[in-house]
């Protein structure tokens, strides 16, 4: 298994789909993609030069942990293929071991399925204008990072690349998907994350808030895709350092966020290259996360 970071992949004989800020999507046929987590980072919806050694595999390794304990919850895109089923060249068996899953076809819902469980970032921003997070009225007095009387879900658009995802109503989730299945998409992050977040506090991590993507397969039932409860897609707080009223230390590119908020940058392409010391810091707050969650 290679340890070299992958920073983007070019596989022969399969049809490039997108790509991401972060994971390559390849056709393998008419039912079945191949999902490639690469190491590239972003921040600011800026995908960053230096890539983060290792973060696409943890990543992938999160995502399948958490897809083997919801399964209870809501179906999700994997499937019982091996990579070794479609792709024959070693070399790129060897990149993709570890990162790469086969996946089912389905067709996306145009909505970010967030679920808020502590108070922090445009949450956090709307409160003190408001006293709302996305139209949703909240108790007086809440302090930077409080822990909500009850998650919230917060939906957001899908922004196109290089924008930015915009909040949405839930009126608004009805209007794209419908209401039956925005109900679903809705019960479904609620769930997840309430699922997610009582067996991570038993292991020391705080899941402020996180983010959900869900699809139709072909007999139009919800089914959860892309990425679970990582740190890309989620807010990790060690609990052992979590105070209201301050910002916590995060697992995650919370720390990569905090360098370049240093920088003379105006956070649009091309972003500024990484110092060794911040590439190395990153990569062990994914490490750790990891640890902390499956073992």
């Amino acid at each position: 298994m290679t340890t070299q970071a992958v920073f983007e992949t070019a596989l022969g004989g399969l049809r490039l789909l997108h790509r991401g800020k972060v994971r390559d999507l390849y056709e393998l046929d008419d039912r079945h993609l191949l999902m490639v987590a690469t190491d590239r980072l972003s921040a600011f919806d800026v995908v960053l030069p230096d890539p983060i050694p290792g973060k696409g595999r943890t990543l992938t390794q999160i995502s399948n942990f958490w897809f083997a304990r919801t399964a209870h919850i809501v179906p999700n895109h994997l499937t019982d293929f091996s990579l070794a089923a479609f792709i024959r060249e070693p070399a790129e068996l060897a990149m993709l071991e570890g990162r790469a899953v086969v996946v089912k076809k389905l067709r996306p819902l145009p909505v970010e399925a967030v679920v808020r469980g502590y108070l922090i970032g445009s949450g956090w921003k709307d409160y003190q204008g408001s006293g709302k997070v996305c139209g949703i009225e909240l108790p007086p007095g809440l302090r930077l990072s409080d822990r909500l009387p009850e998650p919230i879900f917060t939906p957001a658009t899908k922004a196109a690349a290089g924008e930015h995802d915009e909040n949405i109503s839930y009126d608004d989730v009805v209007a794209l998907v419908g209401p039956d299945v925005a109900a679903q998409v809705r019960r479904h992050a609620l769930a997840l994350y309430r699922f997610a977040a009582d067996y991570a506090r038993e292991r020391g991590i705080i899941i402020a808030d996180t983010k959900f993507e869900f699809g139709l397969n072909e007999a139009q039932q919800v089914v959860l895709m892309d990425e679970a409860l990582t740190p890309d897609s989620s807010r990790f707080w060690p609990m052992d350092t979590w105070q209201p009223g301050a910002s916590p230390p995060s697992f995650d590119k919370q720390y990569v966020r905090d360098y370049l908020e240093t920088l003379d940058w105006n956070k649009k392409a091309p972003g500024p290259r990484l110092p060794a010391e911040v590439i190395l810091r990153t990569a062990e707050k994914y490490a750790e996360a990891l640890r902390r969650l499956t073992t």
